[in-house]
């Protein structure tokens, strides 16, 4: 029996983005190792930053918005709900919210950020420049939504404040 038949969607999703996150991840590590955190930071954001677009592009494709479509808290809502199905799957360990109109929180589990378990084993939490919450910040960016962001991330913030949640307020015009 092929893999398809195999699996459900949910199956699928997680089996591809595991593959996709194990990518990433082994990309940056080799970054890291080359060139040092610093720079492993800067090619990772440069890397998110130009793929967001592209991301956000593909997946209004495939859900039929037309692309001036995204006006409005609701809109955003629908669209992050409905991409958070496929690109942000159970192990990432997250949880998105919308606790009022315009807020978007989000919290990791008790296990942690994916990517701040990865980077703990290069002992390097002191110096990692969150990608996941920087990938959000870009797909804002890329459908135009103005935002703040509480707290403000740089650095990973778990190692400081024992955990990483936050909210994004968002501005729509």
């Amino acid at each position: 029996m092929s893999l398809l038949k195999q699996l459900d969607k949910k199956e699928l999703s997680e089996l591809l983005s595991k593959c996709w996150m194990t990518h990433d991840g082994m990309w940056f590590y080799n970054c890291f190792v080359e060139l040092g955190i610093e720079k492993a930071n800067q090619l990772n954001k440069a890397a998110i930053s130009s793929l967001a677009p592209i991301e956000i592009k593909r997946f209004k494709k495939a859900l039929g918005i037309k692309e001036d479509k995204i006006k409005n808290f609701e809109d955003f809502r629908s669209f992050f709900t409905s991409i958070s199905e496929v690109l942000i799957p159970d192990f990432m360990n997250v949880s998105w919210s919308f606790p009022e109109k315009n807020i978007m929180r989000w919290e990791f589990n008790d296990k942690k950020c994916f990517a701040y378990n990865g980077i703990k084993m290069l002992g390097m939490t002191d110096k990692y420049e969150c990608g996941p919450i920087y990938r959000i910040e870009c797909w804002l960016k890329g459908m135009g939504i103005n935002y703040e962001i509480t707290p403000k991330i740089e650095k990973c913030i778990s190692p400081d404040q024992g955990k990483c949640s936050g909210a994004f307020k968002l501005k729509f015009i």
